[in-house]
């Protein structure tokens, strides 16, 4: 079963076609990045607009890569939220015309949701299946969420952010550091070169599974207003380290609390070198990370997610919308 996923949430145009939900026969993305680094994040007028020219050459590319013609395709699989309400109508309106024309069946899929699914797009034969009961820890530049996933489309949110995602944060804190943008891989680089040598808070909210990060960014705000910090890298390092220790820590208790099989990671955050390192390091529990380009947006996990939706009988009639503010059910 071929499944042609379309993502186009934020910034990346991505088109992909995946066959049976966990191989790859095609992953296109067309990048917005240096176009937004000139303004330090992302214009959303800006981000559309560029998705309506990148779209369709996109999409040809990775039927193209693929080697498969329309009537090769089962269904397509796109993203309807959350994300920009510009950027999610460019993908969705193209997903239902080419359903239309091609006489496809469509589904929506949940962006977080194909962020989880980037973890079933591996090689089986290396590699182990996620296995239910699982928890995720997803993290990206809007959401650090800990989902308990049971089955296929059976999902609890046991944990969230109150405050700042921990993209947000890493956002924050280099902007804050004057490391530049994208913010996430800005300061995991300048932290290569420094020591956690600097002292910062770290929101445990006891007795909850929450994440909260404005805390140590405002505490990094007022060491760097206040003239004290010395070595942008040693900040950088200590302000990682106290994001990714928080993020570690609550994933392994909350795996231990379920008494689930694997651990799964998952969102742009999940780049990060030395939060994949912590989390399979410190987790008991076997622990599956998607390869880096799975992390960050893309369509192959979106078709992938497609897929199950289309096995459980989720198909969308023509009348779908997007939904910017989508929520993990």
């Amino acid at each position: 079963m071929k499944i042609l996923g379309i993502e186009t949430s934020c910034d990346e145009t991505a088109a992909a076609v995946v066959e049976d939900g966990v191989r790859i026969l095609s992953n296109q993305i067309a990048s917005q990045v240096e176009i937004h680094a000139r303004y330090g994040g992302i214009v959303p007028e800006v981000a559309s607009r560029q998705h309506i020219l990148a779209i369709i050459p996109i999409v040809d590319q990775a039927m193209a890569e693929a080697g498969v013609n329309w009537g090769d395709l089962d269904g397509i699989a796109v993203t309807i939220g959350p994300g920009l309400a510009g950027s999610l109508l460019v993908g969705v309106n193209v997903a239902k015309t080419i359903a239309l024309a091609r006489g496809l069946p469509v589904t929506g899929v949940n962006h977080l949701e194909g962020h989880i699914y980037a973890n079933w797009l591996i090689n089986r034969d290396t590699e182990l299946a996620p296995l239910f009961p699982l928890v995720c820890l997803i993290v990206s530049g809007g959401h650090s969420d800990l989902v308990l996933m049971r089955g296929h489309g059976d999902y609890v949110v046991v944990g969230r952010t109150r405050d700042d995602a921990a993209g947000e944060a890493f956002d924050k804190a280099a902007r804050i550091l004057g490391l530049g943008y994208p913010g996430g891989p800005a300061v995991e680089q300048a932290a290569k070169g420094g020591v956690a040598s600097i002292k910062l808070p770290r929101a445990w909210l006891k007795g909850t599974n929450d994440f909260s990060f404005s805390g140590v960014k405002t505490a990094l705000l007022r060491l760097v207003e206040g003239g004290r910090i010395s070595s942008p890298a040693d900040a950088a390092a200590s302000f990682q380290e106290v994001v990714i220790d928080v993020l570690v820590t609550k994933t392994v208790a909350v795996a231990k609390q379920h008494r689930v099989k694997q651990v799964l990671l998952a969102g742009g955050v999940a780049s990060n070198g030395l939060l994949r390192h912590w989390l399979v390091e410190n987790s008991p529990i076997p622990v599956l990370v998607p390869e880096l380009i799975l992390c960050t947006d893309n369509a192959a996990m979106i078709a992938a997610c497609g897929y199950y939706r289309f096995q459980a009988g989720k198909v969308d009639g023509l009348d779908l919308d997007v939904i910017p503010s989508l929520r993990l059910a």
